[in-house]
């Protein structure tokens, strides 16, 4: 595999330094002048330096959510909350028997973005090690506690990378320090071992993060939210039960139950709109944001914002007739019914399904489900400029048949869906038919550490305590508490596609879950149990989607007469056939279920010690 993991180099922003150079009778003009200074000797034997690396590390985080079909939809598309709602082309990751294999386009937009994640990941991985590697270079350090501090935020960016390639692929290279020289011979290495070296780094850490930075910055919260993930992977579920209660308990954080922010006054809105506001989100006096990434209009290496309207929105501007035949929608900011404006310009690349939309909503009080924060189709008005004065139903509620039984939505897989519009909508002012504009992001909520706490006391078997914990969430929106009786991995699974929908990394959970089940044997809500032998071709992942979506293996195609399918091995991803190549030295395992598997050799099993 060639990662290139090569040292690098920070651009660094320098004010006001000027090189004077006094000219003389010597001839040194001649000999040959470095082209920068900034080599990485220069730059990381300051702490300044260090922390200018780990900026490295937040871009690479930032860009998982940014961007048109931005890599968390592939998380999404991947589990039972949602499908590639793209269906004017093949390639999009539908058909994912025939189109998800190694060789295949696996970083691309119009496909999927399984590549990115191999590829940054390890990126971010190779960032963090950069500063691990270095971290006793610079001389200035303040303090041991800086010098610290620096060390335990590079084992952060280092263990998430990590965490999510455990789950995303299983078993990959481990690599601990920064690498200055071609290799071409990295081996696979047991998840398990990976994941206990990241919870030693992080269970170092914890001591040295303090809580209280600037948003964007990796406070101690962050650290206990991913250790709390970490230890549930390893199946430590009282591990994690301690460190969620170090968060939840003894941390400066707490759930936002009240108004705040820009619409606090706007009695339509709620606290829930209010959570979601991108003026909101990094404020201090949200005490629910842990760790978010930033992305504002001037950030450098900004993306074009979050494009979430037009990634998760339905293509509401076409395909859809009014019941006498007429086009009736219009996505023109132009038009005199300007809808464009408010729910942005969709097309539905990530299209939610009939689980999300309106199996999981069991209260109708539930802030989260109400009209004004979410949208249902027959919200929509027709609005089309060119039926203004022909057409009796310019101006009235969509309808999705006509009195014979006609279907109005010419495609109902992308035009025709829910969404939660408190959270896709981001103003755009770059864009005169808006797509969601730069914004700050959650990556880890409060909200969800209660949901990770409530999972920890399930596994324990304290059913009230995980009811108290899934039930602060629950409540919060609006909704009826839960019995200890109810609760079960699907009622937390449930809440979390409540919560966290387009937040959280679903399939990396999803899979976590399912490895649980398998290394437990503990059964499962649907009776049955499961094996680590059998992992890729029997597991609690694809049980789930299956039971929840009507999409897989039903015989759905799309316009252009792409199938639906997949397949239990699907819940490892394949790792990257380029990489296997060029890693002529050594051996990096494929997934069971994809071609190179017969290849694969064990793991390794231990750390080599310098």
């Amino acid at each position: 595999m060639k990662i290139h993991i090569k040292s690098f180099s920070i651009k660094t922003l320098l004010t006001g330094l000027i090189l004077a150079v006094a000219p003389g009778c010597s001839e040194d003009w001649l000999d040959p002048k470095p082209l920068s200074f900034y080599t990485p000797e220069n730059t990381y034997n300051e702490a300044s330096g260090l922390w200018a690396a780990l900026v490295a590390c937040e871009r690479n985080m930032r860009h998982e959510y940014t961007g048109d079909g931005s890599p968390i939809l592939t998380e999404h598309i991947f589990s039972e909350v949602a499908v590639e709602g793209t269906t004017d082309k093949t390639g999009p990751a539908q058909d994912m028997n025939l189109l998800i294999t190694p060789d295949a386009q696996l970083n691309h937009t119009d496909f999927n973005r399984i590549g990115w994640y191999w590829l940054e990941g390890f990126k971010g991985i190779k960032y963090a090690n950069t500063v691990v590697s270095r971290i006793d270079e610079p001389q200035d350090y303040e303090s041991e506690a800086e010098r610290n501090h620096i060390l335990a935020t590079a084992y952060f960016h280092r263990a998430l990378r990590y965490y999510r390639l455990t789950q995303q692929f299983g078993n990959v290279p481990l690599i601990l320090e920064e690498i200055v020289s071609p290799k071409l011979d990295f081996f696979s290495t047991d998840r398990k071992v990976i994941l206990r070296k990241m919870k030693e780094d992080l269970e170092w850490g914890e001591e040295w993060i303090p809580d209280g930075l600037d948003r964007g910055r990796v406070p101690k919260g962050a650290l206990q939210h991913l250790l709390i993930k970490i230890n549930l992977a390893l199946g430590d579920f009282q591990d994690a039960l301690d460190v969620a209660n170090r968060l939840i308990d003894q941390g400066p954080y707490a759930l936002m139950t009240r108004r705040f922010g820009v619409d606090a006054n706007d009695p339509t809105k709620n606290v829930i709109w209010d959570l979601h506001r991108p003026e909101n989100k990094s404020l201090v006096t949200n005490t629910e944001a842990i760790l978010l990434v930033m992305d504002r209009v001037d950030t450098e290496g900004n993306s074009s914002g979050i494009i979430s309207m037009r990634n998760a929105v339905p293509f509401w501007g076409s395909n859809i007739n009014t019941p006498a035949g007429n086009k009736g929608t219009s996505d023109l900011a132009t038009a005199p019914i300007n809808l464009v404006t408010t729910y942005g310009r969709g097309i539905g690349r990530l299209r939610a399904t009939w689980y999300h939309q309106s199996m999981i909503w069991d209260d109708e009080n539930d802030l989260r489900h109400a009209p004004g924060n979410w949208m249902d189709m027959t919200d929509l008005v027709y609005n089309n400029p060119g039926i203004s004065n022909n057409d009796p139903y310019y101006g009235k509620n969509l309808q999705f048949r006509n009195d014979a039984g006609v279907v109005l939505a010419v495609d109902t897989i992308r035009s025709w869906f829910s969404w939660p519009h408190y959270k896709l909508y981001v103003p755009d002012p770059q864009r005169i038919q808006p797509q969601g504009g730069p914004t700050d992001w959650y990556v880890f909520r409060l909200a969800e550490s209660y949901l990770l706490r409530s999972e920890a006391k399930f596994w324990l078997g304290d059913l009230a305590g995980a009811a108290e914990d899934l039930n602060a969430v629950r409540t919060r929106a609006g909704a009826a508490p839960y019995t200890p009786d109810k609760i079960n991995i699907g009622t937390i699974l449930d809440e979390r596609a409540r919560e966290l929908y387009y937040e959280e990394p679903r399939k990396t959970e999803l899979t976590r879950i399912a490895r649980i089940f398998a290394q437990t044997g503990k059964s499962a809500y649907n009776g049955k149990t499961y094996n680590e032998a059998d992992f890729s071709r029997d597991n609690f992942y694809y049980d789930r989607i299956m039971e929840k979506t009507d999409f897989y293996n039903k015989g759905v195609f799309t316009r252009h007469g792409d199938t639906y399918t997949l397949s239990p091995y699907h819940v490892l991803w394949p790792v990257p056939q380029s990489s296997i190549d060029g890693n002529t030295q050594g051996q990096i395992n494929q997934n069971e279920g994809y071609s190179g598997f017969e290849n694969n050799v064990p793991p390794l099993t231990t750390i080599e010690e310098d």
